[in-house]
């Protein structure tokens, strides 16, 4: 007995020397390492078997870069020019085999990938990053939704100076995900409590609370964060963009209504989304008229697939008739040029403009991205509540 205990012991000491090892190793290690001029440099320490490493990140046109080993045995990249202001992503292909940096603990993860993030300063990408300015708050609530005879979850951001207490009413901006997101989406990837805060502090949005449901109806909650445990995220779900999230959407602006200080005005409700969710912004706001001053469609899908039947999609032109007839304050549609969605939102664009229904339309280069997501709602909700 004595002996399997020493052993153990060893075995214990000889464990925590290597992991402590490995630690020291990694804190060695700078990476990315953001010089002074904006360039970036990726850098991984791997066993000597290796034979190549690539790094894929979105600040490439190419897609990526092929790292090389310097004189101390690291593999290293530095970009030939400084990169624009932004938030970038990155991974290591390692052998054939994708890696996180293990040098940097800042991760995000979008549907099931995971991957590293670094953000350079100097412009749009001071936007977000937390700075010292008031700072709003998020929360993670659960409401009830009586029509799927469920609870669901919201994530919800209230600014900076939101009193419980107070009288005061705040104007309210429903913000959708897309495909394969959920209520953690626009938080983790798309930086929104950094970009209200900021653009808050500056003066150049309105004070609001912005919140933001999961749009998969068979869904309680983001995976891992319901009592179905830690299931693997998928984009294949069932009832999705088949008009059962847009008929009860109701259930969340009643729920928000009754627990937050909410204006209940259609010229304080706003309502936009990304590519899934600009498909249910779209569908949404048509179907309740009187419900959103301010519609915002970003990379949106634009019609129901092929197979799809339900009365929400059905008579779109009345819907849409009815909907401008109210006026609507802004109807803002943004894409990238190289959008997949390109083609489908210019010819919305054109029906639009064939029956005099003002819009606006903002026109990026790029394609079905977060960094467009991301310059898309910081500019909208600079639009929206004037």
């Amino acid at each position: 007995m004595i002996k399997n205990l020493l052993l153990t012991m060893l075995l214990t000491v000889g464990i925590t020397a290597s992991a402590q090892e490995a630690l020291d190793s990694r804190h060695t290690i700078v990476s990315p390492e953001i010089h002074d001029d904006n360039r970036v440099t990726f850098r991984l320490k791997t066993p000597d078997h290796v034979a190549s490493v690539r790094v894929g990140s979105d600040c490439f046109s190419s897609g990526g870069a092929d790292l090389k080993k310097n004189a101390e045995g690291i593999w290293e990249y530095t970009t030939p020019e400084p990169l624009p202001s932004e938030l970038y992503s990155y991974f290591y292909v390692v052998d054939s085999m994708m890696m996180l940096d293990p040098s940097n603990v800042y991760i995000v993860r979008d549907v099931s990938t995971t991957m590293n993030i670094f953000i350079i300063g100097g412009g749009i990408g001071d936007l977000y990053k937390v700075n010292a300015v008031p700072h709003g708050t998020v929360s993670r609530v659960w409401y009830d939704s009586p029509s799927l005879q469920m609870k669901r979850r919201l994530s919800v951001y209230t600014p900076a100076g939101y009193d419980p207490g107070s009288k005061r009413k705040y104007p309210v901006l429903y913000l959708l995900h897309g495909m394969g997101g959920d209520e953690e989406a626009w938080l983790t990837l798309g930086r929104v409590a950094q970009i209200m805060d900021n653009l808050i502090a500056a003066r150049k949005a309105h004070p609001m609370i912005v919140v933001m449901p999961n749009g998969n109806v068979a869904q309680e909650a983001a995976p891992g964060e319901s009592a179905l445990g830690l299931v693997p995220p998928t984009p294949y779900l069932p009832k999705t963009m088949e008009g059962t999230f847009e008929s009860t959407f109701p259930d969340i602006v009643q729920y928000v209504d009754t627990h937050y200080r909410t204006s209940r005005k259609k010229s304080h409700r706003a309502i936009c989304g990304l590519s899934m969710g600009g498909f249910h912004a779209k569908f949404i706001s048509a179907r309740y008229p009187d419900m959103f001053d301010y519609i915002g469609l970003f990379s949106a899908a634009v019609a129901p697939g092929e197979k799809v039947h339900s009365e929400v999609y059905e008579n779109m032109e009345l819907k849409l008739k009815k909907q401008f007839d109210t006026s609507p304050e802004l109807y803002w549609i943004s894409i990238g040029k190289d959008d997949f969605l390109y083609s489908a939102n210019l010819d919305y664009r054109k029906y639009l403009s064939l029956n005099n229904y003002p819009y606006t339309w903002f026109e990026t280069e790029g394609g079905h991205s977060w960094r467009n997501w991301r310059h898309y709602i910081s500019r909208f909700v600079q639009e929206v509540f004037k």
